[in-house]
């Protein structure tokens, strides 16, 4: 009795309607522009007067106070001015990698150079941009030091993903090459 070939399994690589779809309107890269253009509009809330250096100072003070903390007005302002220095950073160092990883969707988990650097230049073209609209918003201002601040996140945000990847590599070829070894001694008794 013959039996009838399995059929194969309908995956994103052969699914006959996934390749007619161009890359760009793939589900999983809209989705990746999606959340990378809800960061830029998170980035441009933040730019607003809701979030000034008054409105944060008054959210710093009162989570130190329920936590019973008491600091100097100094040391206030020190804490308070770094929290702030590093939000710049890390908001735009993730904007460097939601950037990468939309602008390489094909391969994500490689290391590409060019698109590291196009994820920089144009993350710290949107910290021009943003800071440019800070000179217009009332309680806020424009500062070259706060672009090259958030440049300096995306340009951080690229080094942790290389470093990510690097990692990444390195445990997979030591994994391989464990498992040839432990292969090679199992045939070798």
């Amino acid at each position: 009795m013959l039996s009838s070939p399995r059929k194969r399994p309908i995956t994103g690589l052969t699914d006959p309607q996934q390749q007619l779809r161009p890359l760009y309107l793939q589900p999983r890269v809209l989705l990746i522009w999606v959340v990378t253009l809800a960061w830029v509009g998170t980035i441009s809330f933040f730019s607003t007067a809701s979030y000034g250096s008054s409105v944060t100072g008054w959210l710093l003070a009162q989570l130190l106070s329920s936590l019973h903390i008491h600091l100097s007005h100094q040391t206030f302002a020190i804490v308070h001015f770094l929290i702030r220095k590093l939000a710049h950073c890390t908001e735009y160092a993730m904007l460097s990698l939601f950037l990468y990883f939309s602008l390489n969707p094909r391969h994500p988990e490689c290391w590409h150079a060019r698109s590291a650097l196009a994820s920089v230049v144009i993350a710290g073209l949107f910290s021009l941009t943003d800071e440019y609209h800070q000179s217009f918003v009332p309680g806020r201002t424009a500062s070259l030091k706060d672009c090259g601040l958030d440049t300096l996140g995306a340009l951080l945000g690229m080094l942790l993903l290389r470093w990510s990847v690097q990692a990444s590599n390195s445990n997979a070829a030591a994994a391989k090459e464990s498992t040839a070894e432990k292969r090679k001694g199992a045939e070798g008794e």
